[in-house]
C-alpha cells in the first residue's frame, strides 16, 4: 500500500508540470499574437500613410505635366500658385509654399495657402493652407483618418553647382523662361486620431516642413513635433525640376522628305 501511494503522488506532479508547461506554451503563444497584431498594424498604418504622401505628390505631378489648357495646369504655374510664386517672382526664392492636400479640389494658389517669408509672417498675411486636424474637410477622406500637409520650396544653391546648370539648353540666357528651377517637395501624412498632433506651442502642422530651416529660422520641424507627439507619420521627399521645353520640326530642303504643313511657306496674300 506504501509503494501505490508514493506512485500516486508522483502522478500528481507529473500533471502539475504539464499544466505549467500548457500555462507556458499559452502565456508565449498569446504574447506573440499581440506582436503579430502590432506588427501587423504598424504595417497598415505605413502603408495608408505612405500611398496617402504618394498621392499627393502624383497630384501635383499631374496638373504641372498636364496639357497647358487645363485648370490645374494654370493655378499650379500662376502668379499665386504653387510653382508660379516662386517661377515669376525672383524675391520670392526663400519663401516656402504650404497647403493642406484635400484630393477633392485642385486648387492650389497663395489664398488657399500658408507661403511663409523668412522675415517672419505670411504673404499677404494668409494663412490659409495650415492642416486642422479638428475639421473634416482637412482629412484625405470622409473617414477623418489620414492629413497630408505639402511644402514646397526652391531647393537651395549649392556651391558644387555646375556653370550654366539652371539655364535651359537652346535659349538665351537673358530669356526669363530660359531658367530651369529645382523645387524641394515634402509631403507629410499624419494619423492625428491616434495621437493628438500638438506640442507646448500648438499644433505640429504650423511648424515647417525643412528640418533646421535656417531660411525661416526654426529649429523643430514638423516631422519632429510629430514624432515627440506619438503621432504616426511619414514624409516623402522628392525634388522636381520644372524648366520651358521647346518643340521643333525638322524640314527637309529641297521639296524632299516631310510635307509637314509647318515645312511649307503659306503662299496667301496678306
Amino acid at each position: 500500500m506504501a509503494y501505490g501511494s508514493d506512485e500516486q503522488g508522483a502522478t500528481l506532479i507529473v500533471v502539475l508540470l504539464f499544466l505549467v508547461l500548457i500555462m507556458l506554451a499559452g502565456a508565449i503563444a498569446v504574447r506573440q499574437s499581440t506582436t503579430d497584431l502590432k506588427v501587423a498594424t504598424s504595417d497598415q498604418i505605413n502603408t495608408v500613410l505612405l500611398q496617402s504622401a504618394d498621392s499627393a505628390n502624383q497630384k501635383l505631378e499631374t496638373m504641372v505635366n498636364g496639357s497647358p489648357a487645363s485648370e490645374g495646369y494654370k493655378d499650379v504655374t500662376s502668379a499665386t500658385g504653387a510653382l508660379g510664386h516662386f517661377i515669376l517672382f525672383e524675391e520670392n526664392k526663400v519663401n516656402e509654399f504650404v497647403y493642406c492636400f484635400n484630393p477633392r479640389t485642385q486648387r492650389y494658389l497663395t489664398n488657399s495657402a500658408t507661403v511663409s517669408v523668412p522675415a517672419g509672417g505670411y504673404v499677404d498675411g494668409i494663412n490659409n493652407g495650415i492642416c486642422d486636424y479638428t475639421e473634416a474637410d482637412d482629412y484625405t477622406s470622409e473617414r477623418q483618418a489620414v492629413m497630408t500637409q505639402m511644402s514646397i520650396a526652391l531647393t537651395p544653391p549649392s556651391a558644387n553647382a555646375d556653370p550654366f546648370e539652371h539655364v535651359v539648353i537652346g535659349k538665351e540666357i537673358e530669356n526669363r523662361t530660359s531658367k530651369k528651377y529645382q523645387f524641394d517637395i515634402r509631403a507629410t501624412s499624419s494619423l492625428p486620431a491616434y495621437s493628438e498632433p500638438v506640442d507646448s506651442e500648438g499644433s505640429c502642422f504650423a511648424k515647417t516642413s525643412i528640418s533646421n530651416n535656417a531660411v525661416l529660422r526654426s529649429d523643430e520641424s514638423l516631422s519632429d513635433c510629430l514624432l515627440a507627439a506619438s503621432t504616426p507619420s511619414k514624409m516623402l521627399y522628392e525634388q522636381a525640376d520644372i524648366e520651358n521645353l521647346s518643340s521643333s520640326t525638322k524640314c527637309y530642303p529641297f521639296g524632299k522628305g516631310t510635307l509637314d504643313p509647318l515645312c511649307v511657306l503659306s503662299t496667301a496674300t496678306p
